[in-house]
């Protein structure tokens, strides 16, 4: 056997002109034969005309009327998408589970079984990874017994299953496990790639007990009873979406695929999103339309004619399926006869003959149709297939009836194109594009027996879908090279899911891994807190001083400092009854001053405070000042803390040890900046906290997620043993950034991780930072696409020198690729900017790479803070505790699920506390001015 030839194409465009009305059997240019006899309003009002005429129009409907059509199609097509609609709907939209297409990686033996009209036909492949260049194929055709048909579901299978075990046993199949795809051509509801359940049987099928069940078990089942266990159906296949993968080739995708055979189908990759049956949301799926329904809800009742009604009468199933009665080849022939016996009842054909021969069913064959459109050969097969009825024809009766021939496949072919714009401009539209450019796969016998089918076809899709251009592909699957091709995209997909899960199942955490986080947290918070187990604790639980929140009556003009970063900020923050009210300036620190000494460091602030007073007139004043200084410290009281390591690139020397308000006072002694009062100094958690609490009085707990992370929380000073006191409650900055430093968190710790903490500036230290703030979790994801690139499951395996690069990969992708309704082509430019060469598999992927590290980041941040409330609930003795925790940092505010995945699980971890959320707007500033105001509250008689 070989592989079938190239298929070649043909472009469809807009922009064509409207058929004209041509009944004469003379050759028409190609374009005006394409659009035949279509002119605007024909069928509204047809005036006083012959028979012949008025037939004519009734199979000729108008542009205008297309258009309606192609409106109630779309329609139609929304509510099969729609969750809501879909069991109503005419155009059921069935999922099938298949997410890509062909891309040249398939490799492997793999078999194909398809069920078609009156054989069984078996595939044997093998892909030998080369880009599908050269598949060696097997395939035999087993004719099956024309009784079958209507027999028990149990013998059709069996007889399947038996012509599989024969065709195996002729090729001398390996006894290695061998994946085997299942064509079957009826409408089946799919729940999942191997599972379909057949909703109705057609095309002459009505075998016993049959609807309703798993078609694939129902096979599977039968091929286990010959013990062939090495064979596993791993897919159901549509012969629709055959065509589509027989049309994909040259690295050029088929999106689209249109059957016009005995039936009419079409299927198309549709955005996953769209698809509201399925849980699936990413990427996209390949729809199966089967939209030989739509009419049958009325929607065709101003298109069918006479002769159509009569068709549908005489059907096994009258009322169902009117479009596919209207397009499908099955039909067209019974269409002709009763339009042609209608015609000759009005004597305007064979007068004065006996026709009582017409009204025999299946008097023309919809293959003499086909024979007698030809121009050239046409009116002789006319005049045949008349005579063979014992007609004696004129030559105008053979004329009127090619031009009824030509009408009703015309018509076909009109209504297939109707249907193919609304395909096209439902992508367009979903893909939010201006404009679409598709490769479209066509076959069936009406597309293959007629040119004029095919022009027909890409002319009217052109002129009702202007802002699509759609390339008709000929499908080339004779020897059933398509659907072997969607049974190896499944078998890719199936190994590429194992592989994609075991390389992130380290990464998904489990309710019992919580869990025990949640259990260490609260046990290295114990330790923080002991006098004797602190210096041993990795959650250092660092007394701040800060020992109430504010109640709304501080008052007063305030100064605040907020150093965190490469940037920092000086505010004036004035607390009135009617509000805050604040101005800031933003100063940079220079690298060369954040990595010098420490004298240099504090004088450039001193420096830079000095200039905002001046800007703001407040030399003269001497004003409280509050200090954020976001990096871990030991505070000895309110205005003192020692200065334990530096991070976020700072190295300035002679620090570390010291106090750092010290080193400011010393820095403005020697400014000679006598006007500096510094009152308290708290880091950002704490700030955040106290500028939320000015809101809500029940807000006693602080969080950052941004680029570290850090909580702090309202403590009984009775548990605080590393201060003296035990009368109210003092807030600890846990710094819980470091929690996990001492081993206790290295199971959670995964290669992706180990990899990041080994290239910081701080290995092995802030190891619970590392998995969860926005510093390092694109670098995370960095690490796990080089891996699955390294393993071929992305990018085709080559990765681009970008994507090697260090940081490269920001946590801000995160963001913008997680957000809902972003569409893919989105997410693909993200990835072209790293160089990379995406499809829309490789898009998804990604995705769901940085949807389970936000995830792990989350939940894991959860964790931390349900050991916290939980531990506040229990010192309070409270059944329930209501409590709100101010949080900043961007990552929580700008990921569009961070927070919500935090805090769905800490719902979960801890039940008994309803905690409420409450943003920040600037805690860094205000938040520190507050803490000043606090304490001079505290102070003032």
């Amino acid at each position: 056997m070989s592989s079938p030839r190239r298929p070649g194409s043909q472009p469809s465009r807009g922009g064509r002109a409207p058929w004209s009305p041509r009944g004469e059997r003379g050759r028409l240019p190609p374009v005006s034969r394409a659009l035949g006899s279509f002119q605007l309003g024909h069928q509204d009002n047809i005036p006083s005309c012959t028979p012949v005429q008025r037939a004519l129009m009734l199979l000729t409907p108008s542009l205008e009327k297309l258009q309606a059509v192609k409106c109630r199609m779309l329609e139609a097509m929304d509510k099969g998408l729609s969750r809501q609609t879909h069991a109503q709907a005419t155009v059921r939209m069935l999922p099938t589970f298949i997410c890509s297409t062909p891309d040249g990686t398939e490799k492997g033996d793999l078999m194909v079984v398809e069920l078609c009209q009156s054989h069984v036909r078996t595939l044997f492949v093998t892909l030998l990874g080369d880009g599908n260049q050269s598949p060696q194929l097997m395939y035999k055709i087993f004719d099956m017994p024309a009784d079958m048909l209507q027999g028990t579901g149990e013998a059709l299978f069996d007889f399947i299953a038996q012509c599989v075990h024969k065709f195996l046993e002729e090729i001398g199949s390996p006894q290695h496990r061998l994946p085997l795809g299942f064509v079957f051509p009826f409408s089946c509801r799919q729940t999942g790639l191997g599972k379909a359940e057949l909703i109705s049987w057609s095309k002459g099928f009505q075998c016993s007990d049959v609807e309703g069940k798993d078609v694939v078990q129902l096979l599977q089942a039968a091929i286990n009873k010959l013990e062939l266990y090495h064979v596993q159906v791993i897919a159901l296949l549509n012969d629709t979406v055959g065509t589509m993968m027989a049309s994909s080739w040259g690295g050029k995708p088929c999106e689209i695929a249109l059957v016009t055979g005995t039936g009419t189908n079409s299927c198309f990759m549709a955005e996953a999103e769209l698809v509201e049956v399925v849980e699936e949301s990413n990427g996209r799926m390949c729809v199966n339309s089967e939209w030989g329904c739509f009419g049958d809800d009325g929607a065709l009742g101003d298109v069918l004619t006479p002769y159509d009604h009569r068709v549908d009468q005489e059907s096994s199933n009258p009322g169902e399926r009117r479009f596919e009665k209207m397009v499908g080849g099955l039909y067209l022939g019974e269409i002709v006869r009763h339009a042609v016996l209608m015609l000759a009842t009005e004597q305007a054909l064979f007068v004065g003959a006996s026709t009582s021969v017409l009204g025999a069913k299946d008097a023309f064959k919809t293959q003499q149709v086909l024979e007698i459109m030809d121009n050239e050969t046409g009116m002789a097969k006319a005049r045949s297939a008349l005579e063979a009825l014992g007609l004696q024809p004129s030559e105008r009766d053979c004329c009127r009836v090619q031009q009824i021939c030509r009408a009703v496949v015309s018509r076909a072919a009109a209504l297939s194109a109707t249907g193919l714009a609304a395909i096209l401009s439902l992508m367009c539209r979903s893909r939010e594009l201006e404009r679409l450019v598709v490769n479209v796969g066509v076959d069936g016998e009406l597309y293959r027996a007629h040119a004029r089918f095919g022009e027909i076809l890409q002319s009217v899709a052109g002129l009702l879908a202007p802002e699509c251009t759609a390339t008709l592909v000929p499908s080339a699957d004779t020897n059933g090279l398509g659907v072997a091709m969607v049974t190896a995209v499944a078998q890719r997909l199936l190994t590429q899911r194992h592989e994609v899960e075991q390389l992130l199942a380290p990464l998904r955490l489990s309710r019992a891994d919580l869990e025990r986080v949640q259990a260490l947290m609260r046990q290295e918070m114990e330790r923080g807190l002991g006098r004797d187990s602190n210096a041993d604790a990795s959650v250092r639980m660092l007394p701040t001083y800060v020992c109430n929140t504010p109640d709304g009556t501080e008052r007063g003009d305030f100064l605040a400092l907020d150093l965190g970063g490469t940037n920092f900020r000086v505010l004036v923050v004035r607390v009135m009854q009617e509000g805050i009210h604040m101005a800031s300036e933003i100063y940079v620190v220079p690298t060369s001053v954040m990595q010098g000494t420490g004298e240099a460091l504090f004088d450039h602030i001193v420096e830079c405070i000095m200039d905002f007073q001046r800007k703001q007139n407040l030399m003269e004043q001497v004003l409280p000042l509050g200090f954020t200084f976001s990096f871990p410290c030991q505070q000895l009281g309110l205005d003192k803390a020692v200065l334990l390591t530096w991070t976020k690139g700072f190295s300035a020397s002679g620090c570390v040890g010291q106090d750092v308000v010290q080193l400011l006072r010393d820095a403005a002694q020697r400014k000679q900046h006598v006007a500096l009062k510094v009152v308290a100094v708290v880091n950002d958690t704490v700030g955040t906290m106290m500028a939320c609490g000015y809101d809500d009085p029940k807000c006693e707990i602080g969080l950052i997620v941004g680029t570290g992370t850090n909580a702090c929380y309202m403590e009984e000073r009775k548990n605080v043993g590393t201060v003296e006191g035990d009368e109210g409650r003092m807030c600890i900055n846990m710094e819980w950034g470091a929690f996990g430093d001492n081993g206790c968190l290295d199971d959670i710790f995964t290669t992706f991780d180990r990899m990041v903490d080994e290239k910081t500036i701080n290995a092995g230290k802030q190891r619970f930072e590392k998995l969860i703030s926005g510093m390092y979790l694109g670098e995370i994801v960095r690490h796990i696409l080089l891996a699955m690139v390294d393993k071929q499951l992305l990018f085709r395996g080559k990765p681009s020198l970008k994507l090697q690069t260090r940081d490269i990969f920001q946590t801000t992708f995160l963001s913008t690729i997680e957000t809902d309704g972003l569409a893919l082509q989105q997410v693909q430019g993200i990835l072209r900017d790293l160089e990379l060469d995406a499809s829309f598999e490789d898009s998804v992927l990604v995705r769901e790479v940085c949807q389970t590290v936000s995830l792990r980041a989350a939940q894991l941040c959860a964790a931390g803070l349900a050991a916290v409330v939980e531990k506040m609930r229990e010192n309070r003795g409270l059944a329930q505790l209501a409590i709100t925790v101010g949080v900043d940092g961007t990552l929580y505010k700008m990921h569009p699920h961070f927070s919500q995945n935090l805090q769905q699980m800490l719902q979960d971890l801890a039940p008994n506390c309803a905690v409420t959320f409450l943003q920040s707007e600037d805690g860094s500033g205000k938040g520190a001015a507050l803490v000043a105001a606090v304490a001079c509250r505290e102070t003032s008689p």
